[in-house]
């Protein structure tokens, strides 16, 4: 019977065998440290298969930098760590679908690699910005760690990997760069081939992270650089504006997989007002100023064809009127803003369009100062397949576009629809500080910024998943769930944060961030919580998925009229699941295994007899739940039922994708209950079992009753 392994993937393995794909005669065996065969590269055959396409010599396009090599064998190595579930400080845990995991977003990712791979279809991260001041993980390429420690004093106190990348550190791009590097190369694995992962940055390391995507995604999968306003000026006291401008905004870059196709269509909006204003200050005369106040009679005229040999059935109008915006407004003693309010599916302008269909409609009717419409099936556009009405009128057979095509009405307010270009200035940064009522020490993103960013993206009901592995004040969670609540969405999300220590902090500040960071310590001594950014985190989702749901429950209980009831409870589909407002933590330690699972020939016979069990001290059902989950890449959201066998515990993952029993002693009885149910995983303890012959037993059940479950032993 096969044994769990509980160590992450060895990426540089995973890569031999993608070679292997597509060269077999490339690769070979060799040796390894361990006396152990292995499959190797052999690089002159590999050569040989590339042939002139091989980079030689010193003289190549690339980017490097001080431990470039030394990042990509610390993203490939395996670890030997596990996730255990936190119950008490979860928030519905037996239903939720969301994950927050603490601890080093490296080690998060290498766990994540099996059971993710491939399923994120979004990442967002708002890594450190490298300014001089910032804490970065100092990851440990070359020795172990208590020898890093010693040599480098990069650990502090209570062992937590950070340290302050100032400046005066001469290795201040380096550090920043192999720290990102070797996260990018593992969070590129987890995306979808249509994912997307959008990192914000600022202009001290922008020009690098750019090459550093440029090489881990590959140049053609650069997709955009966003550039958001985030404030009017940086800094109240003007420090620097005599060596430079102030900055006032961040970029964010988009890179996406092999198969993505194109952002969603999404807009901002300006205030009906505002935007004519803007307009007219500038110089342009606004054209939306007809108002068709009667299309009058409409008469079958004829039928012609499109260039796909489609009906296209043409109307013409009789009895038709058409007003001013202005002259409307004087009739009826309204302001023009009420006019465009009452009036918007009935404002246009006209458009001289250089179109098939309308040289058609041309050729097919007079040269009159008339109008006429026309009911299709365009067969490209956003009208693809859908039975659509076009108008044109006056002698040139203008087409007519109608105002409401590109506005949007909400409530009493009229807004001009803008398509979302690179540069964002409309996203809502006022008292992002107070956003989801938690003080947060190095700022926080606007929740409306990732809502923006999200909507790029994600559908509502694709059940897609996002992943933040820089996940500060959790704003991503909080913009899940609040894009949820408005569209009845079911995206999920995946936070990863290092559980930094704020009293360290505290040492390390002076002045107003000094002061943020006991604001920070005092709030959460208020609620009773730890003194860690994850602390800070975990209390913003709670906050804000209780006021969300409540607001979300008020407004289905107040619609009573129609348009109520069109906005809200209507958008509901039959299959929209109940707002997930939860999520499990879990918390990266060390494996749960002792070093004898692993190193059974370095132990001396005495200590095989006082280590009875290969598990370490301390560590519950659950957590050898979630150990193997990690292991055998199963989700680590799905769902988990504790039944009771034969007065035994076992543990049931989704209906039967992995069932487990970690009892002391397993009767046959039990055996033969869990395979009659047909897992596709189980899983026992090794101690569970008196003898060899035992272990064999079960082997023999599982094949004779369920003979395509797979079952391992830990």
């Amino acid at each position: 019977m096969e044994k769990m392994k509980f160590e992450t993937p060895d990426m540089a393995q995973m890569n031999v065998e993608k070679i292997a794909a597509l060269f077999p005669n490339c690769v070979t065996e060799s040796k390894a440290k361990d006396g152990k065969l292995k499959k190797a590269v052999n690089f002159d055959a590999l050569k040989q298969m590339l042939g002139e396409s091989v980079a030689e010599g010193d003289e190549s396009y690339e980017f490097t930098w001080v431990g470039k090599r030394d990042a990509m064998v610390e993203a490939a190595k395996p670890i030997r760590k596990t996730l255990r579930p936190c119950v008490e400080e979860s928030k519905n845990f037996d239903t939720t679908e969301n994950l927050y995991i603490e601890g080093d977003n490296l080690e998060a990712l290498k766990l994540l690699q099996e059971g993710y791979l491939g399923k994120v279809k979004m990442i967002y991260i708002d890594p450190p910005y490298n300014t001089g001041n910032d804490f970065i993980y100092k990851d440990d390429f070359r020795m172990d760690s208590a020898k890093y420690a010693e040599e480098s004093g990069a650990v502090d106190d209570e062992g937590n990997r950070m340290v302050q990348n100032s400046d005066s550190n001469g290795r201040f791009h380096s550090d920043w760069c192999s720290m990102i590097y070797s996260r990018l190369l593992l969070a590129r694995n987890l995306l979808t081939d249509d994912g997307v992962i959008f990192i914000s940055i600022d202009d001290n390391e922008q020009e690098n992270l750019k090459k550093i995507c440029d090489e881990v995604f590959g140049a053609d999968s650069f997709i955009n650089l966003i550039v958001a306003k985030t404030k009017d000026s940086s800094g109240a006291s003007g420090g620097g504006e005599d060596k430079r401008l102030k900055k006032n905004v961040e970029f964010v870059l988009c890179y996406g997989k092999s198969n993505f196709k194109a952002f969603n269509p999404v807009y901002g909006k300006i205030p009906l007002p505002q935007y004519i204003k803007e307009y007219n200050d500038s110089g342009k005369s606004f054209k939306y100023t007809t108002v068709y106040t009667k299309l009058g009679e409409r008469t079958y005229y004829k039928t012609i064809k499109d260039g796909s040999g489609a009906d296209i059935l043409i109307y013409k109008h009789s009895g038709y009127e058409t007003k001013s915006v202005s002259k409307l407004a004087a009739e009826l003693n309204l302001s023009e803003e009420d006019v465009y309010k009452k009036y918007l599916d009935r404002i246009c302008t006209t458009e001289n369009a250089q179109t098939s269909i309308r040289t058609r409609v041309q050729e097919a009717t007079d040269t009159q100062d008339t109008l006429y419409s026309i009911d299709y099936y365009p067969v490209s556009g956003r009208n693809k397949g859908a039975l659509t009405t076009i108008y044109f009128v006056g002698p040139q057979k203008r087409l007519i576009n109608w105002f409401n095509n590109v506005c949007i009405k909400e409530g009493e307010r009229v807004f001009k629809k803008e398509k979302v270009g690179t540069l964002w200035t409309d996203c809502n940064w006022n008292n992002v500080a107070r956003e989801g009522d938690v003080p947060f020490p190095n700022g926080k993103k606007s929740l409306d910024f990732i809502k923006k960013i999200c909507s790029l993206v994600t559908q509502p009901n694709e059940n897609c998943i996002v992943l933040d592995f820089f996940s500060g004040s959790a704003t991503t969670a909080h913009a899940i769930m609040q894009m949820n609540a408005e569209d009845y969405g079911n995206r999920k999300f995946i936070l990863v944060q290092l559980p930094e220590d704020l009293d360290i902090a505290k040492k390390e500040y002076q002045g107003n961030s000094k002061e943020i960071v006991e604001n920070c310590i005092s709030f959460l001594d208020e609620n009773k919580r730890g003194h860690t950014i994850c602390e800070l985190g975990k209390e913003r989702i709670r906050r804000a998925g209780d006021k969300i749901l409540a607001e979300q429950q008020a407004k289905e209980k107040s619609a009573t009229d129609k348009t109520d009831l069109f906005n809200s409870a209507s958008n509901k589909s039959a299959t929209a699941k109940p707002l997930d407002i939860g999520f499990r933590v879990l918390k990266i330690d060390d494996s749960n295994m002792k070093d004898v699972y692993y190193s059974a020939g370095e132990i001396s016979q005495q200590d095989l007899v006082e280590q009875i069990s290969n598990i370490k001290d301390g560590r519950t059902d659950m957590d050898l739940l979630f150990g193997c989950l990690v292991d055998w890449g199963v989700p680590l959201s799905l769902p988990i039922k504790t039944e009771t066998i034969e007065n035994l515990q076992v543990y049931n993952v989704n209906d039967g994708d992995l069932v487990a029993c970690f009892s002391s002693d397993i009767p046959e009885a039990t055996i033969r209950q869990i395979a009659a149910a047909k897992p596709l995983r189980a899983v026992f303890r090794d101690s569970s079992f008196k003898s060899d012959s035992a272990k064999i037993n079960v082997t023999e059940i599982f094949k004779t009753i369920s003979p395509n479950t797979t079952v391992k032993v830990i």
